[in-house]
């Protein structure tokens, strides 16, 4: 799968529900469904007002040309060692100035975030969800611990298949005492489309798939698995620290 076919399966989820993106879900999907992009998929993502411009900063950060490529995507939805070459001043001037994030929150708010740069933040999905606390797309309202734990790319093993229902073994993200967490795994049932032949269609048990906004995007290998893994449980340290 190329990279921005691979980024319509991660887009798609939040864009059914007029979240984020153009209004345009049928489109994206039957670009899924075919298994093919052209000229036309690229507009639509770039419509996306947070999601493509975290792209175009990875791929300048490390002179890739294309905002598209699998390395980029990959690096934004599910973490790779692109992300550690976004400096704080530059991932600074995107929130900013770029997504106009200093103007959005309140200044206490804004500071918050600045501090969360200064130690260590990635320009990762997760960040964005769990560490800025007002959505950022259709709906510019405070996250929820359930919004959170939708928006952010979760992972679990498949381990049971009927027909449209996949059940999977995931962990939850909690509020334990006032503090973010993952819960121990437990099994959740996801009910996927069958109009594609691509891979999500054909899983199995033991195979690792990411999840968004209750759509199974990709098969992820256990090492995808871990970087994704790595880069929520860091984010999710740092939004520790202001709760």
């Amino acid at each position: 799968m190329d990279g921005i076919l691979r980024c319509s399966r991660y887009a798609f989820g939040p864009n059914r529900l007029h979240y984020c993106g153009p209004d345009a879900n049928q489109e994206i999907l039957a670009y899924i469904n075919e298994g093919e992009s052209d000229p036309g998929l690229t507009v639509l993502l770039r419509g996306f007002a947070t999601m493509f411009p975290y792209l175009r900063l990875i791929a300048q950060a490390n002179g890739i040309r294309d905002p598209f490529d699998d390395r980029v995507v990959e690096a934004y939805w599910i973490g790779n060692d692109l992300l550690e070459n976004v400096g704080r001043q530059r991932l600074w001037r995107h929130l900013a100035e770029g997504l106009e994030m200093k103007k959005k929150l309140d200044p206490r708010s804004f500071e918050l975030v600045e501090d969360k740069i200064a130690q260590g933040a990635a320009p990762h999905h997760s960040f964005h969800v769990l560490d800025i606390w007002k959505r950022t797309g259709h709906l510019p309202i405070a996250q929820t611990l359930e919004s959170m734990d939708e928006c952010r790319i979760s992972w679990g093993e498949v381990v049971a298949v009927d027909g449209p229902k996949i059940t999977v073994e995931t962990e939850p993200l909690v509020l334990l005492d006032g503090k973010l967490s993952l819960n121990p795994p437990a099994k959740r049932t996801i009910v996927r489309a069958l109009e594609s032949l691509s891979d999500i269609e054909q899983l199995a048990a033991g195979q690792i798939v990411t999840i968004h906004w209750g759509v199974p995007c990709e098969v992820i290998t256990p090492g995808q698995a871990a970087q994704l893994r790595k880069y929520t449980l860091r984010h999710l340290n740092l939004a520790n620290q202001t709760i």
